[in-house]
């Protein structure tokens, strides 16, 4: 009998992880325990992948850092004085912590917002809003001022939150002056600053790119932030700043580093316990946009930091319904089933290009099980910070 279920993705509970734990061992043995299940349990299988959060990861790591410790780097290498901050997303968790990092290393800070929404959907207007002013956010610049005679004071529509006041009190708190403009034209800020930091993060290349054609003297960006420790701090030599979430009020958790042999790690103790070769990852935000509030859920730098090298590269897949609709429309039943089972066997090794795979996601494998691994997981209560997947790089023909 042919086989009837196809992929399976299964949140692992976990116990609770904190710094300094071996999260090699964490992870392994979470997963097979839960193997063993009386009731839930598991067969292990060869390609059946192991995700775990980044942020399980970064804490084992203990890779915190104060919000000191962002003043003292950023004023160090802004020089602290009129610093600004250009296309920061709109988040408590994410940008607020470092936004007072910022403020406590500078004197004043211009925050030059995005509209009508940030990088990842965030709205501070709706289009339609825009649209009935006249104005164009390609080339408009518009002063606080100005933005509230036209616009008045709008809240997010699901954190109830004036992020415009909110951003503009928490620097005024740390004792510094602050100035907000409104423009999605980052050379904008240019006259207004000494240092300024592209606190973007899928944009930011192109963002410090034109920064860089001002005559700014120091442009940076969030990843050149703690992209080495600060007395004694975490850091990221990669990222810096980008990825990291809010882990108390005055500590952030960064993105985690060097899990390379992590992922390693866990791929060998989980084939000498089982003899199987898993494959493993370490996942952050999934790459997907809400269609209901158009938030992109991704502000992370990239969907998956580590993986073992068998998670490289991107589908290579036959789309079923065009075989069924094309080459095979005069077939039905189990001669139809049959067709596109040997259809699928006997498919090239790089369908790119070709008529049959179109429709197919062409987003690399990493990104695609990250998200899966993310909407399993999800980022509340579930306590499934490790998810294992089966069957993902099964198709019709597995048996």
């Amino acid at each position: 009998m042919a086989r009837l279920v196809g992929t399976v993705s299964r949140g692992i509970r976990a116990p609770i992880i904190r710094e300094g734990d071996d999260i090699v061992s964490f992870v392994s043995d979470a997963v097979l325990n839960a193997s063993k299940d009386p009731e839930w349990g598991f067969t292990i299988h060869d390609r059946d992948i192991v995700c775990m959060t980044e942020a399980i990861v970064g804490r084992a790591q203990g890779n915190y850092a104060t919000v000191d410790d962002i003043a003292y780097d950023v004023k160090a290498k802004t020089g602290g004085n009129r610093v600004g901050v250009v296309f920061p997303i709109l988040s408590r968790n994410r940008f607020a912590i470092l936004l007072r990092g910022i403020a406590l290393g500078a004197k004043k800070v211009v925050i030059q917002l995005s509209y009508p929404s940030d990088e990842v959907g965030n709205q501070l207007l709706s289009q339609e809003e825009v649209d009935e002013k006249g104005l164009n956010p390609y080339s408009d610049i518009l002063s606080l001022k100005r933005y509230r005679e036209l616009f008045g004071k709008k809240v997010h529509r699901f954190t109830g939150v004036d992020y415009i006041d909110y951003y503009k009190e928490l620097v005024e708190k740390c004792g510094a002056e602050c100035e907000i403009i409104f423009g999605n034209n980052p050379k904008a800020i240019e006259g207004k600053v000494d240092a300024v930091i592209a606190s973007d993060i899928h944009t930011a290349p192109r963002t410090k790119r034109l920064l860089k054609e001002t005559s700014i003297p120091v442009v940076l960006g969030l990843d050149e932030i703690l992209n080495a420790p600060v007395n004694g701090s975490g850091y990221n030599a990669d990222y810096g700043l980008l990825g990291s979430n809010k882990a108390t009020e005055d500590k952030v958790k960064l993105f985690p580093r060097d899990g390379q042999p992590l992922v390693e790690g866990i791929q060998k103790r989980i084939k000498d316990a089982t003899g199987k070769t898993v494959e493993v990852m370490v996942y952050g935000d999934g790459g997907f946009k809400d269609p209901a509030c158009g938030i992109w859920e991704f502000a992370d730098p990239v969907v998956a930091p580590f993986y073992t090298k068998g998670l490289e590269g991107v589908p290579n897949e036959l789309k079923i319904k065009f075989l069924a609709d094309n080459d095979f429309k005069n077939l039905t039943g189990e001669d139809l089933q049959k067709a596109i089972r040997e259809e699928i066997k006997k498919k090239d090794q790089d369908l790119f290009g070709k008529m049959a795979s179109e429709g197919t996601t062409p987003r690399r494998l990493t990104d695609l099980i990250g998200s899966l691994s993310d909407l399993t997981s999800g980022s509340g209560d579930k306590g499934t910070p490790i998810v294992f997947i089966q069957g993902y790089f099964d198709n019709y023909s597995t048996n």
